[in-house]
């Protein structure tokens, strides 16, 4: 990738070695069009899309035990695409969306290296309404009620986003916000339940937070 320095990582996802481009570190910043400024990204925050997290790697691992079916499938805040291509081998119906700017090149990057077939990428800003982007039956996420005003926006994108029977599920390393996001996913009608995680999947060491997990069933 021009003006970063990158490595290749192999991971595990249920027993499957996944390869993943990250950058080299979270120091990474190259923005010669000035995207970070408009967009209201601070250097500091740019290169965090490009890193592993470990609740992705707890969302991918959790998502193996869920019955995806014929479900039409969105991850929110895909960073490097680790969840959506984990899924993309199991369903075709798969989207995959971020703000970052660079988060389809990366994940375009992904899919190539695993021999995937090309995967869906929408620039997920939940503050736009997006109509043709559709309605899902399933949306997952990691890690994404970082900052106090994130549960709200949150919820409003899904309200407008996941259809009348729904499942929501959302990893969250215990960062603070998720009480106020349990509030307004059951104003929305949802069920909600959580699953304490203590250990990261195919023993990659310790973690602490939940798998939150909302359910709507049709009227």
């Amino acid at each position: 990738m021009p003006g970063y320095t990158t490595r290749l990582r192999t991971l595990q996802v249920g027993g499957q070695p996944t390869l993943i481009r990250a950058l080299s570190d979270k120091q990474q910043f190259h923005d010669p069009l000035g995207e970070a400024e408009r967009r209201g990204i601070s250097s500091a925050a740019w290169p965090l899309f490009g890193l592993v997290w470990p609740s992705a790697l707890v969302l991918a691992g959790h998502l193996q035990t869920v019955d995806v079916g014929a479900r039409r499938v969105l991850e929110l805040g895909c960073g490097l695409g680790l969840v959506s291509l984990a899924l993309h081998r199991r369903t075709r119906d798969v989207t995959a969306s971020d703000n970052h700017p660079l988060a389809g090149e990366f994940l375009a990057e992904n899919v190539r290296l695993n021999a995937l077939p090309p995967l869906p990428y929408r620039t997920g800003d939940w503050a736009a309404h997006d109509h043709s982007l559709g309605r899902f039956d399933l949306l997952v996420a990691s890690d994404v009620l970082y900052d106090r005003g994130q549960p709200q926006m949150l919820a409003a994108f899904i309200a407008r986003h996941a259809n009348a029977a729904a499942e929501v599920l959302v990893v969250d390393p215990d960062r603070g916000n998720r009480s106020a996001f349990n509030q307004r996913m059951v104003a929305l009608g949802f069920s909600a339940s959580a699953l304490s995680v203590r250990w990261l999947p195919e023993a990659e060491g310790a973690y602490k937070g939940r798998v939150l997990r909302y359910l709507r069933v049709a009227p």
